[in-house]
């Protein structure tokens, strides 16, 4: 299984990021240990999440289970800061990013954290004041790497630009919204300047919120998770030729439909690992079977246009 760097950092991981949105959601305690002994059987090492899912739930069930395995050292988290905790709590502001770590680093049982991405954009705190809070964090070895999640192609570079005159740590990560559906927010700039500046792309809804696993065909299957009601915008034309195709790709690799998109999607230039989640073992191991599965360039292309 090939290992990709995240950018230009020292931070070099297997092609799939475990998705820890699921935890204190749709994921308890118990499933939630199950699922990640099985992702490090599988032998994947990364980890993401974010302190607003669940409010601190996610970040807490990682945590526990990391002190209950002890393999801290093993691991790679990678947890995000800026979306509302509550209406004090949320941005980019240096103060805010100091009061962020401290929250996560105790809810993660951890004294550092491998990969800090700024969630989303904040308008209101210029660059420079969030990396030089960054900056901080690296110094004090709080934190190895940061990235950023959900920001534009423009607001990169300005970033990038910052912390060259500023002498500053620069985002070597950015999470965009990618999978074999949802493409204009990565392909065409985002992607040139990923594969130009050496940005490692973790794309997250990389199954397309559950689309992308095959099992929403028409309305009836909506009440099928917690997320059927996302489905409705995907069931269209371009939808359902999709479908099509990950059935014909699929039948000929002897793989399911997730397998196929996590295969496409790890074949595309500039991505280093997506991110997807699961609840069950037998998920996780589709997912893992996916990653590692290579489709012809036939195959590729024919995803490729089924999805345009």
């Amino acid at each position: 299984m090939d290992r990709r760097p995240l950018g230009r950092s020292e931070l070099v991981i297997e092609p799939l990021v475990f998705g820890g949105n699921v935890f204190g959601w749709t994921v308890d305690r118990e499933t939630g240990f199950a699922v990640l002994d099985a992702f490090v059987d599988e032998g994947f090492t990364a980890i993401d999440t974010a302190d607003v899912y669940g409010k601190g739930k996610s970040e807490t069930l990682i945590g526990e289970w990391l002190k209950a395995r002890g393999n801290r050292e093993a691991m790679y988290i990678f947890t995000k800061l800026g979306s509302d905790m509550a209406p004090d709590k949320k941005g980019l502001k240096a103060a805010y990013v100091k009061l962020a770590v401290e929250d996560s680093l105790r809810r993660l049982q951890t004294d550092y954290i491998d990969l800090y991405q700024s969630h989303r954009p904040d308008p209101e705190t210029p660059h420079e004041e969030t990396l030089e809070a960054f900056d901080m964090l690296i110094r004090s070895g709080k934190v190895r790497v940061i990235g950023s999640s959900n920001f534009t192609p423009q607001m990169i570079r300005d970033a990038h630009e910052t912390a060259v005159i500023k002498s500053l740590p620069r985002y070597e990560t950015e999470q965009p919204e990618y999978n074999l559906y949802d493409r204009s927010a990565f392909e065409g700039e985002l992607q040139d300047l990923a594969i130009k500046e050496d940005i490692g792309i973790i794309p997250y809804f990389s199954l397309a919120a559950g689309f992308l696993t095959g099992k929403y065909r028409s309305a009836s299957d909506f009440s099928k998770s917690p997320r059927g009601a996302r489905m409705e915008r995907y069931l269209n034309d371009k939808g359902f030729r999709i479908l099509d195709a990950l059935d014909r790709v699929g039948k000929a690799n002897d793989a399911t439909p997730a397998e196929v998109s996590l295969a496409w999607l790890v074949a595309q230039p500039g991505v280093a690992a997506p991110i997807a989640s699961a609840t069950s073992v037998d998920q996780l191991k589709s997912l893992a079977k996916g990653v590692r599965l290579k489709l012809s360039e036939e195959d590729l292309q024919t995803l490729t246009d089924a999805g345009k």
